[in-house]
């Protein structure tokens, strides 16, 4: 359904923020007036920031996507300025049956103005059905300013530049609960040996407690029931592979039955497929995949596990009142290095937005969309955090989003997309997801469910 919100016209008070402009000379407005306070779309007081964008009389622009409720209230506030001091009226969908909804309208010549999608594979079926635009001048000049080439290149099909990213997901945290590590002593792993190593700690310091195990796990996810553990295995692959190997996988280069591969599986079992390891006041191994993965790490709340692999985004399942922080009631760091030199390796989700048309109202809000600009009034509303280099990490709305920015920002940081998400869909959003949860009940063996995985590769 449609979910255009109004809102009391007011700025947006957002800690001091000072609005910047399209930091791009291109002027994707020039249509419309010019904000000179001339007559028809004069711009308002203080909205000098939007200058570069143009006015424009009563034009709309339609974005669709994925997020509803309060996600979709804050992408709406976020641009209720833009739209007051451009004049355009940005109309909102937001439909969780998103690929559906999309191919039905582009096969029906109905596509949208703009849409978020949710990983940039997804987007590339799109752009290749050749229904999408490449990225405009004003666009891709935010991209190149705020955003590494990494995230470029992942909005870039065939050597052209369409996609431009927006918000960010960092993986592969563990979370845990720094009271418990501190009243036993615990020091967070720096390498993949000492989370072992405390791993097996805790197994024995808990070993009176029938309940306890050091990890707990939960794969279900209705129809993506398996999606976190291929989470475990891409941080694995990242780390004990290094970032060509990760690459060559994810392209199809590297079979699932490689060597490289099959030990990222083995690494992973070490805890998984351990009885003495998993799952703490749920039950062992068996229990991973009808756990539902918002429920996975619970128990640590009530002393049943002590660490939990999940993405940051996990910090909103915590129930009212937790406090996540350092020295709260939780917090998590990020999986450990193999090598204590080895670089700082992330995985990570990303939403990225591309265009069905080039009219001049859809490039004024493309390019506001791509700016750093946009992307510190959306984080300063909450509940997301962003890759672009222009954001401030303050304006994150907890602790851990600010780490998490921090981490995406910095130049020792060694970033991968999930690689699931960029596989084919009949790989990435299917065996996978069937075959990890298979392996992890025990109804079948590494080899069995790496020669499933590779049997459906689409062929070239």
């Amino acid at each position: 359904m449609t979910r255009r919100i109004i809102y009391p016209a007011v700025g947006l008070a957002l800690g001091g923020l000072v609005l910047a402009g399209c930091s791009s000379s291109d002027e994707p407005g020039d249509s419309g007036s010019s904000g000179d306070g001339g007559d028809g779309g004069a711009m308002a007081a203080g909205c000098e920031a939007y200058a570069d964008y143009g006015t424009f009389d009563g034009e709309s622009v339609e974005i669709y996507g994925t997020q509803v409720d309060e996600e979709a209230d804050r992408l709406v506030e976020s641009w209720m300025e833009f739209e007051e001091c451009t004049g355009i009226t940005v109309e909102w969908i937001g439909n969780q049956e998103f690929e559906t909804q999309m191919n039905v309208r582009v096969e029906a010549g109905d596509p949208p103005d703009l849409a978020i999608f949710p990983q940039p594979g997804l987007a590339a079926r799109f752009i290749e059905g050749g229904s999408v635009v490449p990225a405009p001048e004003s666009v891709e000049a935010n991209v190149d300013e705020f955003w590494t080439e990494s995230w470029k290149e992942y909005g870039t099909v065939d050597g052209t530049f369409y996609a431009a990213p927006l918000m960010a997901s960092v993986k592969g945290w563990i979370w845990y609960s720094p009271t418990q590590f501190a009243e036993n002593g615990y020091e967070v792993p720096e390498t993949w040996d000492d989370m072992m190593a405390l791993t097996a700690q805790m197994a024995e310091d808990g070993a009176d407690n029938s309940q306890y195990r050091p990890w707990c796990i939960g794969f279900e996810s209705g129809e993506a029931t398996g999606w976190p553990g291929t989470d475990w295995i891409e941080d694995i692959v990242l780390r004990q592979q290094g970032a060509e190997t990760y690459d060559a996988w994810v392209a199809g280069d590297v079979k699932f039955s490689d060597p490289e591969i099959v030990e990222a599986f083995d690494t992973f079992g070490e805890i998984a497929l351990n009885a003495d390891y998993v799952n703490g006041g749920i039950g062992g191994p068996e229990t991973i995949a009808s756990t539902a993965f918002g429920d996975g790490g619970l128990p640590i709340l009530d002393g049943n596990c002590s660490l939990h692999h999940q993405a940051s985004f996990y910090e909103g399942f915590w129930p009212e009142g937790t406090v996540v922080a350092e020295d709260g009631d939780i917090w998590a760091f990020i999986t450990p290095k193999i090598n204590a030199d080895d670089p700082d390796a992330v995985t990570g989700g990303g939403e990225f937005i591309t265009a069905f048309n080039d009219n001049p109202a859809t490039v004024a809000f493309q390019t506001f969309l791509s700016s750093d600009t946009w992307a510190n009034i959306r984080v300063g509303l909450g509940g997301v955090i962003s890759a672009n280099q222009g954001l401030d990490p303050a304006n994150a709305s907890s602790e851990l989003g600010t780490a998490a920015i921090e981490l995406l920002q910095s130049e020792d940081t060694l970033f991968k997309f999930d690689g699931a998400d960029l596989m084919p869909a009949a790989v990435g959003s299917a065996s996978f997801w069937t075959g990890i949860t298979d392996w992890v009940q025990g109804t079948k063996s590494t080899e069995e469910v790496t020669s499933f995985i590779d049997g459906t590769w689409p062929s070239s």
